[in-house]
């Protein structure tokens, strides 16, 4: 009886140590994180902006330009080096290999584009 009470009373007393402490903190902490958070959106856009990723979704007619991005070839490339990275981007986005359908028919148009 007594042991539980004195467990019962140190728990008590961490429980309030440990709410005293947060509440002493907090405006530190959600100074530090509004700080961190402009930090990340200002990181975001400045690596996105030199992100080697085509930013934006799929036209609704395949040009060469997008053709290219797809495969990661210059629109000049040769037949050969189209397939050889259709190739190798198929094997990543195949649907037999959890890749998306959608996916893989526009890396399909893609090649078809280039090949042309």
């Amino acid at each position: 009886m007594a042991t539980t009470v004195i467990v019962t009373g140190l728990g008590l007393a961490v429980a309030g140590f440990a709410g005293r402490y947060v509440l002493k903190n907090m405006p530190a902490f959600s100074q530090r994180m509004t700080e961190t958070l402009k930090n990340i959106s200002q990181l975001d856009s400045q690596s996105l902006a030199n992100s080697k990723y085509y930013k934006g979704g799929f036209e609704s007619k395949m040009t060469k330009r997008e053709a290219s991005l797809i495969l990661g070839v210059p629109p000049t490339a040769s037949k050969a080096k189209v397939k050889e990275n259709f190739k190798k981007v198929m094997s990543v986005n195949h649907p037999d290999r959890g890749g998306s359908p959608y996916l893989a028919a526009k890396i399909n148009e893609a090649k078809d584009l280039l090949e042309k």
